[in-house]
């Protein structure tokens, strides 16, 4: 490892980055995989149908030339002639369909089937053109799922249809078409990426030829490696704590992107407290207007977290704060007494609220300590905190077991509709569900109309807020990576992509 350190030299002579993380990756094949660690190894070494260029969130082509919708239920889109794989085998608009197909065929319990939910089938009618038929008619968000775990291309002569192939066959048999190639990999220690010379897609010639990702276990030693220059640039993931204290350094710098990690708090329907569904309303808005999110940010994160005041995040495409004009910016006491006044509601409120220490980040114990702090010290709730480990939690929040407890969300594609999560059958598993919430859903997938489109999401969002709020929304985290001040070129945007691609120094 220590000859692939800062500054080692690529085939041209150039030098190179190493970029340092304390994510893992599950796997290299696509079929596999639905997490962040991954994803930055996939961003590399494959292309896209669509895919996002560095700065923006509007899908554009990858490897497709255009794309658009043919028939309200037909997203037709034309393929580059001429590309071809990193192992010279042509990537066609078959290669499309095979990549689509065996996605929802193998169908992995850990991979991005789920995203495909809209897809009723792929087909190439030629080696250019490909037809994805949609279950549900001008589905606005489909060509922002294209560019997402889901969307590899892969080489159908080196990925089966029915199976996962190990990340080993991966790297040897270069079924990949993206920026980078892997010329070695030591899974989740060190993964070496050269250049590919074929790639003709969106994210450009690569401005360093070779780099390098290095895998740390914990967040300790990759600081430490940067503080002393033997790391170039680490993304994914320091606490607060050590961000605070890397801003201080004269010889790093802290770049921020917009957030999209939204942390929140779910209330299972049927057994948390209130006689009835008014009281249990009250209740909910009552906590809405105890809560300080502006102390939770500040306070346990360090400003890395800001304030979230609706189920849709800022940053995002028709994002409004309803929370803030109907339960305010400060905590509340008055109007909170008078919501569980008004519905009969006998205080203190007995909540029972469930965490988890350690899938949420370290500082899960301190946030939700705050949390229990602020809304005692109202006087008109006694919160019994308890957490839990995350396989057991998983599972016992399905089961009715926690009455009110922490989730948070890492958003699949820059969407408001990969937030708004209340449909039928979500994975909340609540226990809410609203026909007239369902219709508005319904409403902004499918409308073509910009403006009115994100006018029905401002209507969501308050009527989620005023009428029923199924989650409150606490926080939303920013992007962050640390780097020499030397390295230029990292780009955070609301795509939650991490392209080297742009890197240099």
């Amino acid at each position: 490892m220590a000859g692939c350190g800062s500054g080692n030299k690529d085939e041209g002579g150039e030098a190179g980055l190493l970029v340092g993380t304390t994510d893992k990756v599950v796997a290299l094949d696509p079929a596999a995989v639905y997490d962040n660690g991954s994803l930055v190894a996939e961003t590399q070494i494959y292309s896209y149908v669509l895919n996002f260029e560095p700065g923006d969130t509007t899908p554009k082509p990858d490897a497709a030339e255009k794309c658009e919708f043919t028939s309200p239920t037909v997203y037709t889109c034309k393929m580059k002639p001429g590309l071809k794989f990193a192992n010279g085998n042509p990537l066609t608009a078959k290669s499309v369909k095979h990549s689509f197909d065996r996605v929802l065929k193998i169908n992995d319990p850990n991979g991005p089937a789920a995203l495909l939910a809209n897809l009723a089938k792929t087909e190439a009618p030629d080696d250019l053109t490909v037809a994805f038929t949609l279950k549900e008619a001008n589905d606005q968000t489909f060509p922002a799922i294209l560019p997402t775990n889901a969307g590899p291309i892969v080489d159908e002569k080196v990925f089966p249809a029915d199976r996962i192939i190990p990340d080993e066959e991966v790297v040897e048999k270069k079924g990949y078409s993206g920026p980078y190639t892997i010329l070695s990999y030591q899974k989740n220690q060190l993964v070496d990426y050269q250049a590919n010379p074929d790639y003709k897609g969106i994210l450009g010639t690569p401005k360093t030829k070779r780099v390098s990702a290095k895998y740390y276990a914990t967040a300790d030693n990759m600081k430490l490696d940067l503080q002393n220059g033997a790391l170039d640039a680490a993304y994914r993931s320091f606490t607060p704590t050590d961000i605070e204290s890397l801003r201080g350094s004269d010889k790093l710098k802290v770049t921020e992107g917009p957030g999209g990690e939204l942390r929140y708090i779910v209330f299972n329907m049927n057994t948390m407290p209130g006689g009835t569904p008014e009281q249990k309303l009250a209740i909910r808005k009552a906590m809405a207007s105890s809560v300080d999110r502006a102390a939770l940010g500040q306070n346990i994160y360090k400003g890395t977290f800001a304030p979230a005041y609706s189920h849709v995040p800022q940053g995002q495409p028709g994002a409004t704060e309803p929370f803030k004009e109907l339960y305010g910016e400060k905590p509340d006491k008055a109007k909170a007494a008078k919501y569980l006044a008004d519905a009969g509601v006998a205080t203190p409120v007995e909540i029972n609220l469930q965490y988890n220490p350690d899938h949420y980040g370290p500082s899960s114990s301190e946030e939700y300590a705050a949390v229990k702090s602020q809304l005692d010290a109202t006087g008109l709730f006694k919160v019994n905190l308890q957490s839990t480990e995350w396989v057991t939690y998983n599972r016992e929040r399905t089961q009715d077991a926690y009455p009110i407890y922490q989730l948070g969300w890492f958003p699949d594609f820059p969407d408001p509709d990969n937030y708004l999560f209340f449909g039928p059958n979500n994975f909340l598993q609540s226990h809410f569900e609203d026909p007239a919430i369902n219709a508005l859903l319904t409403a902004e997938r499918t409308e073509t109309n910009k403006t009115k489109r994100l006018e029905i999401l401002a209507q969501l969002q308050k009527e989620l807020a005023d009428k029923h709020i199924p989650t409150l929304p606490l926080l939303v985290g920013k992007q962050i990576a640390v780097s020499g001040k030397d390295v230029q070129g990292i780009t955070l945007d609301g795509s939650f992509k991490f392209r080297y691609t742009t890197l240099s120094k």
